[in-house]
């Protein structure tokens, strides 16, 4: 019986190897291409290790005349501003619908479903916030509008009524602990599962937002990492389709510079993952299998 069970774990070991080196490889062709000499890639075509290594993508990108190390910046700085306050407000959102003495929590709760479902589209979204909001061309346009999410709040409702014992709070009522301070110092720290996992695809989809900074960011050093990136691949798209300038384009580099721009993309948020990983699976399943 143990050599079965012994037998079966080994099997969906490898199998889980498998599938992890699978998810690894195209990472994988991305920066050898990044590394790769422009003209070894039209030759010899893609490779796991490049045929001739060159650091001119990365040259190309770096040196040119757009603020990259500024576009990191601002990006960083809506990354991290924008997570901690939408877990700051989500948190305490759902932690109000979450008590059974609040009162019209059922109408707040119907609301939240309301707008999971139905919005009001981009136009009206883009009036309110460049007409009356005024936010338009500013740095709080970027982070703003995504400080609250209808399903990260029915997430964290859920993990706050299901999994936290109501006898704890209770017991700090008793002791004469008010609300805030319950909320503080005793809810949040049992609640890190729930708000490692929201904060991480809180801040994934922050740094990788291209839209907002599209529809509303004209000044150039507000310009988001991802949309900067972006607009340096049409440019180069632009040279090498334009007859005018296909000759001095030819020189530049394409491909490799396309697999550069990800790499420089995905680099900094991709190191988050290690660290929050083991709270992936408790903070998803404990907040949102129950209703």
């Amino acid at each position: 019986m143990n050599q079965r069970i012994s037998l079966s774990s080994t099997v969906i070991n490898l199998s889980f190897m498998v599938c992890c080196a699978l998810c690894l490889l195209p990472l994988l062709v991305v920066l050898s291409i990044s590394l790769s000499d422009e003209q070894s890639i039209f030759q010899f075509g893609y490779h796991f290790i490049p045929r001739k290594f060159s650091f001119s993508a990365y040259e190309y990108i770096l040196n040119g005349n757009s603020p990259l190390l500024q576009a990191y910046g601002v990006t960083i700085l809506v990354t991290v501003a924008g997570t901690l306050l939408h877990l700051v407000i989500s948190s305490m959102f759902a932690y109000s619908l979450s008590r059974n003495e609040v009162k019209y929590r059922n109408i707040v709760s119907f609301l939240v479903v309301f707008c999971l479902l139905f919005n009001g589209g981009i136009v009206p979204w883009y009036i309110l916030l460049s007409k009356f909001l005024h936010l338009k061309d500013t740095l709080f346009v970027l982070f703003v509008p995504y400080l609250v999410s209808s399903v990260n709040v029915l997430i964290m409702r859920n993990f706050f009524k299901f999994t936290i014992p109501e006898s704890i709070i209770e017991s700090a009522r008793i002791d004469g602990s008010g609300e805030f301070n319950t909320f503080l110092k005793l809810v949040i720290p049992l609640s890190t599962p729930v708000l490692a996992t929201i904060g991480l695809f809180t801040a994934v989809f922050l740094w990788n937002d291209w839209f907002t900074a599209a529809l509303f960011i004209e000044n150039g050093k507000l310009y988001t990492l991802q949309f900067l990136l972006q607009s340096i691949m049409n440019n180069i798209a632009f040279l090498q389709g334009n007859a005018l300038t296909a000759r001095a384009a030819a020189a530049q580099p394409d491909e490799t510079a396309r697999m550069a721009t990800c790499i420089l993309a995905i680099g900094p948020i991709i190191l988050a993952y290690p660290f929050l990983q083991k709270y992936f699976v408790k903070g998803l399943t404990l907040g949102a299998v129950k209703s």
